[in-house]
């Protein structure tokens, strides 16, 4: 949370903006390269060790991180004063507000939403938390956090386009490894060498959008990528039970290419063209809009799936019944199968059966949610004109550590 927004407001600060298009890919590459190979990091550790592990490997890259921060950036003086000023009142606010936002987006699909006390409880607490940050936002001289940046045009619409590519940046790194577990029974090592492409699609992509950036229109690159990303999805709304690595390769590559051709130029645009005042506090605003739009994301693809997966349910199970001839032929089928293994077959043969049937139901919801995914992304390749090329040249001399 401290970290990104931080190194991106210093890139911007530290760097001529004729070199952003060299490093903003850079820049775009770390921050979704990361959560793309988690699953593919995440198998092999797992496998090799056991989940602890996940936590544990931690531990050793950031003493060295922290070790190596502390010797080699030039950190400014602390200004201790500065906390006399500090709208403690807005910060409760907003911790009370994004905290237990997120705590309702992560846990209300899985708790029938506000079926749940906890969740109504939580939800009640983020709204009324909401009230008083956005009042002593919009009141006070000073405020934790100023959101008059988003009456700039390229930040506001550049906000909600990250908001955008949170969802399929996170969005998609849940529904693979779920569809690949749930239907396909992989295991995480299995999981993790399936997705890794993804991963590979990205890190070859990034110099080729730094390149790209310099020679033609940004809000074009970034119609592409989305255009790519909804062609990857699309893709998939055509998913069947049966689909393995080699089926879902040309997927994971769109993906890949769409989001560092959207990412790189969205990060451009919207910081690009602020003044060195207002970097700082823009950058960590975006950087909440895009990890906001992941956990949004989560929470409406979660219960999308839900949902549709009942709905398919519920009409399969109208069909599959012993009064159709090829269901009837299905279970004699499953039954004469289990006599051999000396089991109850008719007993065996229907539980074979429905889960069969729960089975191709949750495929149909995935395709469902693909296919919503794809709408969203070829909705915001006209959007991206609303934006405003910023102007190329040096940044601003400033005092930046």
């Amino acid at each position: 949370g401290g970290m990104i927004p931080t190194v991106m407001a210093s890139s911007y600060l530290l760097f001529p903006r004729d070199k952003q298009v060299y490093v903003n890919p850079v820049m775009g590459l770390i921050i979704t390269l990361a959560p793309t190979i988690g699953p593919t990091v995440g198998g092999l550790v797992t496998n090799a060790f056991s989940w602890h592990w996940l936590f544990f490997v931690n531990i050793v890259p950031g003493i060295l991180i922290t070790t190596s921060a502390l010797l080699l950036i030039d950190f400014d003086k602390p200004d201790w004063p500065l906390l006399r000023k500090c709208d403690w009142w807005g910060l409760a606010g907003m911790a009370g507000f994004l905290g237990s936002l997120e705590f309702v987006l992560e846990e209300g699909a899985r708790s029938d939403w506000f079926q749940d006390e906890t969740i109504v409880l939580f939800s009640i607490v983020s709204a009324l938390s909401a009230v008083l940050f956005f009042w002593r936002s919009f009141t006070v001289a000073e405020p934790i956090v100023d959101l008059r940046a988003f009456r700039i045009r390229n930040f506001g619409i550049g906000c909600v386009l990250a908001f955008m590519v949170g969802v399929g940046l996170y969005g998609l790194t849940y529904l693979y490894p779920v569809y690949l577990s749930q239907i396909r029974g992989y295991s995480a090592l299995m999981i993790g060498e399936a997705l890794f492409v993804s991963g590979l699609a990205m890190f070859f992509t990034a110099p080729l959008t730094g390149r790209l950036m310099t020679k033609m229109d940004p809000r074009i690159l970034m119609a592409i990528g989305f255009a790519a990303f909804a062609a990857g999805t699309w893709r998939m709304s055509g998913l069947t039970r049966d689909w393995d690595f080699w089926e879902l390769l040309v997927p994971q590559v769109l993906r890949g290419f769409g989001m560092m051709a959207c990412m790189v130029p969205i990060n451009f645009m919207t910081l690009g063209a602020l003044p060195p005042e207002r970097l700082k506090n823009a950058a960590s605003l975006y950087n909440l809009t895009r990890n906001l739009g992941g956990a949004v994301g989560l929470a409406v693809l979660t219960t999308l799936l839900n949902i549709r997966t009942d709905l398919h349910l519920d009409r399969l199970r109208e069909n599959a019944t012993q009064a159709r001839g090829p269901v009837t032929e299905l279970l004699a089928q499953l039954t004469q199968r289990f006599k051999d293994y000396g089991t109850d077959a008719p007993t065996m043969a229907l539980k074979t059966l429905a889960q069969m049937v729960r089975r191709q139901g949750v495929v149909l919801a995935f395709a469902d949610v693909f296919l919503a995914l794809t709408v969203l992304f070829l909705l915001l390749v006209p959007t991206v004109m609303m934006l405003t090329r910023p102007a190329t040249g040096t940044a601003p001399k400033t005092d930046a550590h």
